[in-house]
């Protein structure tokens, strides 16, 4: 990837992987927002850079022109300190920017590290005795590791990392110069159990490249699967992205608080068998159900913002639909105003859009509530997360039967029990709310004479 250039190539201003937040160790390149030969000044924003938090942009620090991008977009896992770009000042022929050879030094304290070895280079004394840094210590979290491992001292080790950072590299190197006789005493300890020494044969094979991580516990590899200890990556697409986004918001800023109840499911089964050649579905009426609830205590139909709540005039109930890129929640609007066989059509047809993924940003942005149905999987029952910034979803479980007793005659019966549990934002619905609606949308799904039913 990198190419040879002629003497007379101009010298480049190098461009490292930065470390963008405290606990960074490596960052991968998401997006380039400059183009190789565009003028540059400093404050300018260079790339998209994600790291362990979040993606940062990158701003250039100097002014000139980019000349060469050495580390792609979609580039994984850049250590710190990595060159990633090649800047030119402003004047100069970007083209013929000299490019490092990748067996040249990032930077310059890692020189008397470079040259390979003979067993005169690890124990040459020059290198320990000299501090390299003089004020506080800057370590990565592998480096303080590596080093306390070890018993190195960590100010012998030569920073190479932005602002004085003590990288794994220069941990690494630090180790590789200091005199091996501090590691015979652990190896005299552990002579007794000897079936400890078969897995650490790492020092008698070769010794790992400049750079490399420490192969004690050993690396496991991707990709090969039955190997214990190995796995296979799944790039995570934008949708799961913003799925795992809403999940943690929702779980880490909503206080969630759960109230269940049985339906009987009697009369709703009658109606649909006297509705049979319309075909409805029983999540329709359960919908309009729920919905007529919404109207009756408006209360509910709340959401919460940075200041505050916000009560809502209109009622629009979100369905959970699941699909290969994951969940999402298309939304029937005003139910109110259409009968369970307008309801029922509309419903499939955007689930099936929701499949296909041709659902337009209106038809899922917004809603009032959330209806979760896992009754068709056979689950009895469940909890749902709240999606935000609604205030409440219902789990759906499915229908089952159960024998009662009268208490009128002792006698026996069966009903259909269909248990629906409410999540609902405490600081919204609190439980004496939740516990009236739940109790009230149970009315109406039990007698559903109550509602217009089209």
């Amino acid at each position: 990837m990198f190419c040879l250039f002629s003497p007379l190539g101009v010298t480049p201003l190098k461009v490292q992987m930065p470390a963008l937040s405290p606990t960074m160790e490596e960052g991968n390149i998401v997006k380039w927002l400059k183009k190789e030969g565009e003028t540059v000044e400093a404050g300018d924003a260079l790339c998209e850079i994600e790291t362990d938090k979040a993606v940062v942009t990158m701003e250039s620090s100097d002014d000139g022109i980019l000349a060469k991008i050495l580390m792609e977009e979609g580039s994984r896992n850049v250590p710190l300190g990595t060159l990633i770009a090649l800047l030119v000042e402003e004047g100069q022929d970007w083209k013929q920017v000299e490019v490092p050879s990748p067996d040249s030094p990032s930077a310059g304290p890692t020189i008397p590290h470079e040259p390979t070895g003979s067993s005169v280079t690890p124990a040459s004394p020059p290198l320990l005795p000299k501090p390299a840094t003089s004020g506080p210590l800057r370590l990565s979290p592998a480096a303080r590791h590596i080093l306390n491992t070890h018993g190195i001292n960590p100010k012998l080790a030569t920073p190479s990392g932005p602002r004085g950072l003590i990288t794994k590299e220069d941990a690494l190197n630090l180790l590789k110069a200091s005199p091996p006789p501090k590691a015979t005493p652990v190896v005299a300890t552990a002579t007794v159990p000897t079936p400890v020494q078969s897995p650490t044969r790492t020092p008698t094979g070769p010794p790992p490249p400049p750079g490399s991580r420490p192969n004690i516990p050993p690396l496991s590899v991707p990709g090969k699967p039955g190997a214990p200890g190995t796995f296979t990556e799944v790039p995570a697409t934008n949708v799961r992205r913003v799925i795992a986004q809403r999940l943690t918001q929702s779980k880490t800023t909503i206080p969630h608080a759960y109230a269940s109840i049985d339906c009987d499911m009697a009369a709703v089964i009658k109606l649909r068998k006297d509705l049979a050649k319309v075909r409805i579905c029983v999540y329709a009426i359960l919908f309009l159900s729920f919905h007529f609830s919404f109207q009756q205590m408006p209360e509910v139909n709340v959401t919460w913002s940075g200041d505050g709540p916000h009560a809502l005039d209109s009622v629009h109930i979100s369905i959970a639909v699941a699909t290969d890129r994951g969940l999402i929640t298309p939304i029937i609007r005003d139910a109110a105003n259409k009968g369970v066989q307008e309801i029922s059509a509309q419903a499939k047809a955007l689930a099936q859009k929701a499949r296909d993924g041709k659902l337009l940003p209106e038809e899922y942005q917004g809603g009032s509530f959330s209806i979760s149905n896992l009754g068709m999987f056979g689950i009895s029952g469940f909890s749902a997360v709240i999606n935000p910034p609604q205030a409440c979803i219902l789990a759906v479980g499915t229908s089952r039967a159960e024998l009662q007793l009268k208490e009128e005659d002792q006698t026996v019966y069966t009903r259909q029990l269909m248990t629906v549990t409410m999540s609902s934002d405490g600081r919204l619905v609190d439980d004496e709310l939740a516990s009236r609606f739940l109790d009230q949308f149970r009315a109406n799904l039990e007698q559903p004479q109550r509602m217009a039913l089209a």
